[in-house]
């Protein structure tokens, strides 16, 4: 059933067990790209094995925890596509599956662990502690707790009790070193003296994440854990536990597998954090970031796909992610976030769409500019039916596009030009190149057909032909003065779409 133990007492987790992998982010703040990172990996691990992936949520700590995150982690876990097999708003047969709604499982784990000498009360204050700490550093030895009060008598806890004093409740680290097979950096040794009794309950009666935690890991059946390596140092003391939880018929008899994922970094290679404007995932979707474009850049954040035919790829979907997705290929070095290189992967993705996905999915945003109604009007779909194509192989985030397309939106009276881009386009010669353009397009009667071509045509006769200018310089003018912009779909197209009343409207207006 299971694999050697890791320190003689109590067994790995086996390769016939079952996967079953989870996530357990807290509700804090906004949820940010190494959270998305660590949930990919669990979740891709999860599935290319054939295995449960649960969604659980870590929000004992009232002062920190808000429902707001709690439901902005739901919606950022359902856009992404990380589906899960058990846990919050699907729930299963371990739930509940927030922490703050189990407070009777803890009580009931800690209990049992002070009833087997596993556990004690610790009356300790926070300036004995402190003390202590720096006598020891001044003599060279570890600043743990040093187990003063691991064998206190009645009598010794009730005079404690008198002063008033409220214990912390300590887990008993058995004396002796600590290993385990990472999944991600190999054999790993935690030394006895490192690793000291720790606080499992806080004197105000809740429990912390290092009980919380292995508690739920060990009643749900989690085979195994990825994290990120900010938590390696926790998990001799998780470790201990699960032997603590063996002996008091807790949990499934087992040890998870444990892999820490490398730190992911940021500008001046420092460790990316909740702060960090490049962390923001709500960021990164208002920005026009696909879902499967974001988390195939997350996946190259310390893991690559192998090469097909010899030949490295860094752009694949999810389902070949999962496929191919083998936990010892993560390099355990920090990886570094390269906003650039993200752009450009999900522009692939973009690419690799069919023309009305991406029209789809492009509604939103005009609509957030205020560009297109809610819902979007007959004649506003036809418009983006006609226009999406034009920008499809052009844009990188879906966000361009309403950049890109405003010009076909706006009415005339909201209709403004770039102030550097006419600065750049409409001086004397730029604004000589709209009066011909004009003149040109004039022509062009009501009874002819207002096309790619015959606007093609008359530009190019009339501005390259007659006023001898390369096509660059002949068209940048009209572009700015009838797009607002010198980045637009293809300009005899875009004039086509616009319509002939209102590129006239237009041209004039800039003379």
């Amino acid at each position: 059933m299971t694999d050697a133990p890791v320190n003689g007492s109590v067994p790995t987790v086996g390769p016939e067990v079952p996967v079953v992998a989870r996530f357990c982010p807290s509700p804090t703040g906004n949820p940010h790209v190494g959270m998305a990172r660590t949930a990919l990996f669990s979740w891709a691990f999860a599935r290319h094995h054939g295995g449960r992936f649960v969604f659980r949520i870590e929000d004992t700590d009232a002062s920190r925890d808000s429902q707001e995150s709690y439901g902005l982690l739901i919606d950022v876990m359902r856009w992404l596509g990380l589906d899960w097999d058990e846990g919050v708003e699907v729930g299963g047969p371990n739930g509940p599956y927030r922490q703050s709604e189990r407070a009777d499982v803890y009580a009931d784990v800690v209990q049992r662990l002070l009833d087997a000498g596993l556990a004690y009360k610790a009356y300790d204050t926070a300036e004995e502690l402190e003390e202590r700490r720096e006598k020891a550093r001044a003599e060279g030895r570890p600043s743990g707790y040093d187990g003063l009060h691991r064998d206190l008598t009645p009598e010794q806890q009730a005079a404690y009790e008198a002063e008033g004093r409220r214990p912390v409740i300590r887990f008993k680290m058995p004396a002796k070193d600590w290993t385990f097979d990472d999944l991600v950096r190999g054999p790993i040794t935690f030394g006895a003296e490192n690793v000291q009794d720790f606080v499992i309950v806080r004197a105000n009666g809740q429990p912390l994440y290092t009980l919380t935690n292995p508690t739920d890991d060990a009643l749900m059946g989690i085979t195994h854990v990825l994290r990120g390596e900010d938590i390696l140092s926790s998990t001799p003391r998780q470790v201990a536990l699960y032997e603590a939880f063996a002996q008091i018929g807790v949990g499934q008899g087992f040890i998870p597998r444990f892999g820490h994922l490398p730190y992911v970094m940021g500008q001046g290679n420092k460790k990316l954090s909740k702060r960090d404007p490049e962390s923001n995932l709500l960021g990164y979707r208002e920005q026009g970031f696909l879902p499967e474009g974001l988390l195939n850049y997350l996946a190259l954040l310390g893991w690559s796909i192998p090469p097909v035919d010899g030949v490295d790829r860094d752009v694949f979907t999810l389902e070949e992610m999962v496929q191919a997705f083998d936990i010892s290929r993560v390099n355990p070095n920090p990886a570094r976030f390269d906003l650039k290189k993200c752009e450009a992967i999900n522009g692939d993705h973009v690419r690799l769409l069919e023309v009305a996905d991406v029209q789809e999915r492009i509604v939103p945003h005009l609509q957030a500019a205020g560009l297109v109604q809610d819902p979007i009007t007959a004649d506003e779909h036809a418009m983006l039916s006609a226009a999406t194509p034009l920008v499809h192989e052009r844009i990188s985030l879906l966000s361009e596009a309403v950049t890109m397309l405003r010009f076909l939106f706006v009415g005339e009276d909201a209709f403004t030009i770039d102030e550097k881009d006419r600065a750049k386009q409409l001086d004397g010669k730029g604004l000589d190149v709209v009066r011909a353009a004009l003149t040109a397009l004039e022509s062009i009667g009501e009874s002819t057909e207002w096309s790619c071509p015959t606007i093609e045509g008359a530009l190019r006769v009339a501005l390259v032909d007659e006023l001898g200018l390369k096509p660059r310089l002949a068209f940048g003018p009209v572009r700015v003065a009838s797009t607002g912009s010198r980045i637009s779909p293809p300009l005899f197209e875009s004039l086509e779409l616009l319509g002939r009343t209102r590129t006239l409207q237009r041209l004039r207006a800039v003379l």
